[in-house]
């Protein structure tokens, strides 16, 4: 058995083939990473338009690479939520054409669902239940989860997701988007105590909040710009040596800024799924979403593993930003339980699990 999986509820369009034994036969992601850069950001425009391009040129990659043809699949997992509304509509409304046209059980998946399914695509997927970490630039959340269908939120995020601290706290500091990959590349020569930015814990709850912390960063930035003022740098003159100075003051400051800015979310995300983990009694924790590819998450992540004896499951990095495997891995969840979309089904911006 052989289920499509598409997914284009933000900037990357993705298709993917999947078995019933939840072995990935292909795996596609087209990005559009070089179209936001330029702004900063995702334009929703822009990414509903480009999936438009490259929504069927991707599927029929899937397709190629799996060695299979539309009449091969036993159903289409689409991703109806949550996400952009515009780049949703794209995939869901592809999804529907393929269904209606060929006959093919429709599926609907939550994204977050997908995040969660992405453990089961290794060869050792976890046993239930389990805490499951999504993080990424869109959710920050911690659930509960006893079974498939069977979820229970635990915290989430109040403001910023930390994927989204990443990418605002990347522009402040002058380095692109994605911001991710950046501040987590610049950590590793910083460092991580060189700046004792506050840890918004909130021991009174497992939420999250990272909206403080952006701005702890901005005022950070202002003072480095009047310590290179007294460190001699007199933009007016622009000498040589005072330049060279300067730039070499801004770039380890920068280094700094993103270790200690990436220790404090880590710090945060690892103390609130050890809580978790001690309120429910359950030692299987899984980490998912864009952010769950970060080097320094999934080193702390495996440590306090091992530490406190619990069991940690991180799918692969290609598996943990958004992709298609995970909607169509869940998918075999709903194929089995009889779950079943119509061709009513309408994409949702806000989708809680």
């Amino acid at each position: 058995m052989f289920i499509l999986g598409i997914d284009t509820s933000c900037d990357d369009t993705a298709a993917a083939v999947v078995d019933n034994e939840f072995n990935i036969i292909s795996n596609i992601v087209s990005s559009q990473s070089d179209i936001h850069a330029k702004y900063g950001g995702i334009v929703p425009e822009l990414a509903s338009r480009r999936h438009i391009e490259m929504i069927w040129p991707v599927v029929d990659e899937a397709l190629k690479a799996a060695g299979i043809r539309l009449e091969d699949l036993s159903a289409v997992a689409v991703c109806h939520g949550p996400g952009l509304i515009g780049s949703l509509l794209v995939g869901c409304s592809f999804a529907k054409a393929l269904s209606f046209s060929k006959n093919i059980p429709l599926i609907a998946v939550n994204h977050l669902e997908g995040h969660i399914f992405s453990c089961f695509l290794s060869t050792h997927p976890p046993d239930f239940p389990f805490i499951s970490l999504v993080v990424s630039g869109g959710h920050t959340s911690l659930y509960r989860v006893d079974g498939f269908g069977s979820y229970k939120e635990l915290g989430r995020t109040r403001d910023d997701a930390a994927g989204e601290a990443y990418d605002k706290v990347s522009k402040l500091l002058g380095l692109g988007y994605p911001g991710g990959p950046v501040i987590d590349g610049l950590a590793e020569d910083g460092n991580p105590e060189a700046i004792d930015f506050s840890r918004p814990y909130m021991p009174e709850s497992l939420d999250f909040s990272f909206s403080g912390l952006k701005t702890a960063v901005r005022s950070k930035i202002q003072d480095t710009r009047y310590m290179i003022h007294d460190e001699g740098y007199n933009p007016e003159v622009k000498k040589s040596e005072d330049v060279h100075r300067a730039s070499c003051i801004v770039h380890q400051v920068i280094k700094d800024i993103a270790a200690s800015f990436q220790a404090c979310i880590v710090d945060v995300l690892v103390r609130k799924t050890e809580w978790a983990v001690g309120k429910e009694g359950v030692k299987r924790v899984t980490l998912s979403g864009g952010v769950a590819a970060n080097g320094e998450l999934r080193r702390r992540m495996k440590e306090i593993g091992n530490e406190k004896g619990i069991e940690i499951f991180i799918p692969s990095v290609s598996l943990c930003t958004d992709n298609a495997a995970m909607i169509a891995a869940a998918g075999f969840h709903h194929l089995r339980a009889g779950n079943f979309a119509g061709m009513d089904l309408n994409p949702k911006a806000y989708l809680p699990l």
